[in-house]
């Protein structure tokens, strides 16, 4: 039998603070899809309403709200989805926070994802043939940004432990890879000559394998949106937000360690471990408190973004090897 601890940061249900509207329309969305079904045979589908209703991503949108795993809960209230999804860090479609607009210019479909290097089949799937094999569920999960703001999201996706399993990485892999779109077309960010684009970040299979690893598909029981990495991002709760890559296209494979986006530019301000932690500061300003936005609060930054009884095990021999602590 399955015996599990209870994490330091799960609070009892009693206690639980999911945010109303949130819930609410969670339940709504339920009633809205049933008196579709029920009406689907008497009402003829016209105009645009029909031809989006046999696309990809219409037919993606079925997936969602999923199931919610309730191992996995929030010590605060769930961030407004407002907020969540218009305050975005998406370097690809600009500099600034209010890229939303930018980012609706991604192309989610047809999409195909690479899986290569160290593994026992290179392959290249598609999206939905990919959504299709995997076990989708919801989780909520803290999300701290390195610039100190913090939010909490309710993502929907599959465990990495998963995606390794559909990988099949043979012995000798110890990173993966992951590598963003690139089109210099739709994505004005990429016309940056002094950025090493594509984007790529890259976590080890140690991490990848850990229980809160996760690949996000989508947020607020809904597809993921385009500022929020869609239709594929990585979601590693105990890291900073720049090591979670957006709308990936590649995950390699590999024994080497290479050096990711940030690290390239700035590796004295963002380091490939990138794990929060409240005593080591970022060389520009305080890691010692975080901002939960849509609140006007700061709150003490904890070590491992909360996270420390699942994660802190992975980086024990490492802060010997390494002498880090971040």
């Amino acid at each position: 039998m399955l015996t599990r601890s209870i994490p330091n940061w799960e609070i009892s249900d009693s206690e639980a603070t999911p945010e109303a509207d949130f819930l609410n329309r969670r339940e709504l969305c339920k009633t809205i899809a049933a008196g579709s079904i029920l009406t689907a045979g008497s009402l003829p589908l016209i105009g645009a309403g029909a031809a989006s209703a046999t696309t990809p991503e219409a037919r993606s949108s079925r997936l969602y709200p999923a199931k919610r795993n309730e191992a996995y809960k929030l010590d605060r209230k769930v961030t407004s989805e407002k907020i969540a999804t218009t305050y975005n860090n998406f370097y690809e479609f600009g500099s600034h926070k209010n890229i939303w607009k930018a980012a609706q210019k991604l192309q989610t479909r047809p999409w195909t994802v690479i899986i290569d290097g160290m593994v026992e089949k290179e392959q290249k799937v598609d999206i939905d043939t990919l959504l299709r094999s995997m076990p989708l569920e919801e989780r909520l999960y803290r999300h701290r940004c390195v610039e100190a703001w913090a939010i909490a999201v309710p993502w929907t996706g599959f465990s990495m432990k998963s995606l390794l399993d559909y990988a099949r990485p043979i012995a000798g892999a110890k990173y993966v890879v992951m590598e963003t779109f690139n089109d210099k077309k739709i994505a004005p960010g990429q016309r940056q000559i002094w950025y090493p684009w594509p984007y790529r970040e890259a976590i080890t299979i140690e991490e990848a394998a850990n229980e809160l690893s996760m690949i996000g598909t989508g947020a607020y029981g809904k597809v993921m949106p385009k500022q929020n990495g869609a239709p594929l991002r990585l979601v590693v709760p105990w890291k900073y937000g720049f090591k979670q890559i957006k709308s990936i296209v590649r995950f390699t494979f590999t024994d080497k360690r290479p050096k990711s986006f940030w690290e390239q530019i700035q590796p004295r301000e963002y380091g490939f471990w990138a794990n929060v932690n409240p005593k080591v500061d970022h060389p520009r300003w305080s890691q010692a408190t975080e901002k939960l936005l849509g609140t006007g609060k700061r709150v003490p930054t904890q070590l491992y973004n909360g996270y420390a009884e699942q994660v802190a095990g992975l980086y024990i021999e490492i802060q010997k090897k390494e002498k880090i602590f971040f």
